[in-house]
C-alpha cells in the first residue's frame, strides 16, 4: 500500500465517521443481517466511534481482534516504505498476511460459539 492509498482511506474513514455522527447513518453488516452470525467485522464502527470519544475499553470490547491486526498491518505497512529488499519483503508480507487471515477466520468463528460469547460485539447481544 502506498501512502496515497492510505491517505485515501483515511479520508474515506473520516466522511464516514462525519456520516455516522451527523447522521446517524451506518452501514449494516450484509453477513449479519443474512446469517445472524457475527462476521470478525461486526463491531468496526461502533469500535471507531468510540475510539473518537476517547473510550479505549468499549472500542475493546466492540472488536478486540482490530487491536491484533491493525498494529500488525501498520508495521507491515512502515516496512514496505522502509525495506529495501523487496524479494524478502514480499515473503515476509505473505507469511503476515496469511497468519493474520487465519487469526481473524478464527476469531470470526469463536465469536458465534456461546463458550467465547465474550468476543460478540457488546450491543448486538
Amino acid at each position: 500500500m502506498k501512502l496515497k492509498d492510505f491517505v485515501i482511506l483515511l479520508v474515506i474513514f473520516l466522511v464516514y465517521a462525519v456520516i455516522v455522527i451527523k447522521f446517524n447513518i451506518v452501514i449494516p453488516c450484509v453477513f449479519y443481517t443474512v446469517t445472524g452470525l457475527y462476521c470478525p467485522g461486526c463491531g468496526i464502527t461502533r469500535l471507531c466511534l468510540s475510539l473518537l470519544k476517547g473510550d479505549l475499553y468499549q472500542s475493546f470490547r466492540y472488536n478486540p481482534i482490530i487491536f491484533i491486526d491493525v498494529p500488525i498491518l501498520f508495521i507491515l505497512f512502515v516496512l514496505n516504505l522502509l525495506y529495501k529488499d523487496k524479494e524478502n519483503l514480499k515473503k515476509i508480507n505473505n507469511i503476515i498476511i496469511i497468519v493474520l487471515a487465519i487469526i481473524t477466520v478464527a476469531y470470526g468463528i469463536l465469536r458465534n460459539i456461546p463458550a467465547f460469547d465474550f468476543l460478540a460485539p457488546t450491543q448486538l447481544r
